[in-house]
């Protein structure tokens, strides 16, 4: 199990809230591989397990079903209650949902179950509330994510700058016992320079390390190094994320 830090996950999440829209290509992207792998129709509730500032709730909430918004981050969920995201909102940790047991035709936890300690626990409660004949779909990243951003790095120190993520092997483990099937996804971002591709991991809250150890700002030396160490492609300064996509069909 990884030790987390959870409020300290809360408050990076936090202090993105307002900008979160202003850099979420991935999540977009990774959203709709999801559902599409997902293909089914009309849920009538649905929880949004790691709703950010709603994006995805709002979605749901749309086609019809009643919604759920989940979220550790407490500006998080006022972003997404003041787009009207949801019908519910509810501040709460994914490892310790409070809620009965089989409420919702559909769990949704879109990139927000790799933030937890204990994936195995995470699974066991998006299964716990789905109902008999419901679907859990979760996307998570996996441990070659962000190859770019750890090769550039190797240039100006040996710390880790992006948490590591759990194999597919894995993940698929903590899937085990149930019916389920999965897949991944590849998705790359393009960016200007090596700066704004690290301000889109800001941008989305995604810079809180567990290790909990925080970096002195980058010197121009280092930010030239890091220029000059990071992969092109065509141009471009990438970043490249490995998603997996499950779905559990709760018996």
């Amino acid at each position: 199990m990884t030790q987390v830090n959870k409020q300290a996950i809360a408050s990076a999440f936090g202090r993105a809230a307002q900008s979160y829209s202003q850099h979420d290509e991935l999540q977009r992207r990774s959203a709709h591989g999801l559902k599409a792998f997902l293909d089914a129709g009309r849920f009538n509730a649905v929880l949004d397990a790691g709703c950010g500032p709603g994006a995805n709730s709002r979605a749901w909430r749309e086609t019809g079903s009643h919604v759920t918004a989940l979220d550790l981050s407490a500006q998080m969920l006022e972003q997404a209650r003041y787009q009207q995201a949801a019908d519910d909102y509810l501040l709460a940790d994914i490892e310790a949902i409070p809620l009965p047991d089989a409420q919702f035709d559909l769990v949704w936890s879109h990139l927000a179950v790799q933030w937890c300690a204990s994936l195995p626990q995470a699974l066991r409660e998006l299964y716990r509330v789905t109902r008999p004949g419901g679907i859990v779909a979760f996307t998570t990243l996996l441990d070659n994510s962000l190859p770019e951003l750890n090769q550039a790095w190797r240039a100006v120190d040996e710390q880790p700058h992006a948490n590591r993520f759990l194999s597919q092997n894995e993940v698929e483990s903590a899937m085990e016992g149930w019916r389920f099937r999965a897949t991944t996804q590849i998705v790359t971002l393009g960016f200007t320079d090596a700066l704004s591709a690290m301000r889109s991991l800001k941008g989305i809250g995604a810079t809180h390390l567990h290790s909990g150890r925080a970096r002195k700002p980058l010197t121009r030396g280092e930010l030239n190094r890091l220029e000059l160490t990071w992969p092109r492609e065509r141009g471009e300064f990438p970043l490249s994320y490995q998603l997996f996509h499950g779905i559990i069909e709760r018996e």
